[in-house]
């Protein structure tokens, strides 16, 4: 069939069968093509342009697309047993909890094993007001942990909120990186305290350096439960295993996804200590879910984490993340009409523009010219840069180079922002 017919026909499904907004937005942005096919740091579309991915999924191709050992080791669980039968012994999900059991923080040692990372966050929040008897949870403003109720109850952002209130009772909001405001908030009601120890959708906001630790105080003084979100900060992306790491942070229940992956399967996992799984191990069944933990996406993850420490990505993240931070900073001395700020941790940074009406030019301008982007969900003035930890320093000078270009042309036309 010709190429052409193809992107046409697809565009039209999408139109009359996904969303017509969404059809519609993406021919706005110059994006009426398809993606093809991709490999490692590269994606091509149906016409074989080939684009450097510098959003990875919203951090699920840590990896890189197709990283061929995982895509080895769900093909060969594709020949045997790819989903449960939920009734017999599961080896895969049995391997992937001892392996999550021995890079996460501390003592956490028991996991649940999901589809994504908003039902890990359902399923956290679950376990922490079943141990706690409590109701009360404290997220922050700006947050986000999915879209699911529960998960968008601790979200801190209306417009993705308000359409869908009254939402689950017991949530309260606080400024993200203020102590006093959480000191003022957490109380002996308090069930947990949920924090991404760096906000993603929220525009890759690194809190101050004590921030995390203080909140940990803070729960222990009250007896509440800290949640770590790192669905989009853990397994390597800030320049450690997990975000919480930079703190020496050990949560009471820790949430991951996206990356878990390994860019290949969809799959989420929540991991507590074990005197909080107590309830769970009294009554096992009180949280279960049919996909969950299936072969086929277990493998995938253990071999993500496996690839992980044997290519030392952490490690990798720390390195580029500050090669390509210290070229984007010298683009921000140089255009400080254009960009604010340039923050962030590993390969996870943001690029803070002046003006709101920049982000949605500058994606349009680097996709052009072959660099996928996007702005933060929950603050369009910022570029999230979340490349796959392999990156090699030939591919983001070249984005480095795509980036200087388009914000000379933003730089050029300011006033019509």
């Amino acid at each position: 069939m010709n190429k052409e017919v193809i992107v046409n026909e697809t565009i039209e499904k999408y139109e009359k069968y996904v969303n017509p907004a969404l059809a519609r937005l993406f021919r706005f942005m110059g994006l009426a093509t398809i993606e093809w096919e991709a490999n490692g740091n590269l994606l091509k579309d149906i016409d074989g342009k080939e684009y450097i991915d510098c959003l990875g999924g919203y951090g699920v191709f840590s990896l890189g697309h197709r990283h061929p050992k995982v895509v080895e080791a769900v093909k060969k669980q594709l020949d045997t047993i790819p989903l449960s039968s939920k009734v017999l012994f599961n080896k895969p999900m049995a391997d992937l909890s001892e392996l999550l059991a021995q890079i996460t923080p501390g003592d956490l040692q028991y996991s649940f094993i999901g589809n994504s990372g908003a039902e890990a966050v359902e399923g956290a929040i679950k376990l922490a007001k079943i141990h706690t008897g409590r109701q009360k949870i404290v997220s922050t403003a700006n947050a986000f942990h999915g879209k699911t109720l529960g998960a968008l109850s601790a979200t801190g952002r209306d417009v993705f909120c308000d359409p869908f209130k009254p939402l689950l009772s017991g949530f309260v909001h606080v400024p993200f990186g203020m102590i006093k405001e959480m000191e003022n908030t957490i109380d002996e009601q308090t069930a947990a305290v949920i924090l991404e120890p760096i906000q993603g959708e929220g525009g890759i906001i690194v809190p101050p350096e004590d921030y995390i630790s203080q909140v940990r105080e803070l729960c222990n003084e009250k007896g509440a439960l800290l949640i770590c979100d790192e669905v989009q900060t853990g397994l390597g992306r800030t320049g450690k295993m997990f975000a919480v790491d930079h703190y020496q942070v050990v949560p009471d229940i820790i949430t991951t996804a996206k990356s878990l992956g390994g860019g290949v399967m969809p799959i989420g996992a929540f991991t507590a200590r074990p005197h909080i799984w107590e309830k769970y191990v009294t009554s096992p069944f009180l949280h279960t879910s049919t996909f969950g933990g299936n072969p086929l996406a277990c493998s995938a993850a253990i071999t993500a984490i496996q690839v992980i420490l044997e290519e030392n990505l952490s490690e990798r993240a720390a390195q580029s993340g500050a090669y390509f931070m210290n070229a984007l900073q010298k683009i921000q001395a140089a255009f400080p009409e254009v960009i604010r700020e340039i923050r962030g941790k590993g390969l996870m940074i943001g690029i803070e523009l002046t003006k709101e009406g920049i982000g949605g030019f500058l994606m349009s301008e680097l996709i052009a010219a072959g660099v996928l982007v996007a702005y933060t969900l929950n603050n369009p003035k910022v570029i999230r840069i979340e490349p796959p930890l392999i990156i090699s320093k030939e591919l983001i000078d070249r984005v480095t180079q795509a980036i200087t270009a388009a914000i000379e042309k933003a730089n050029d036309m300011i006033e019509d922002f």
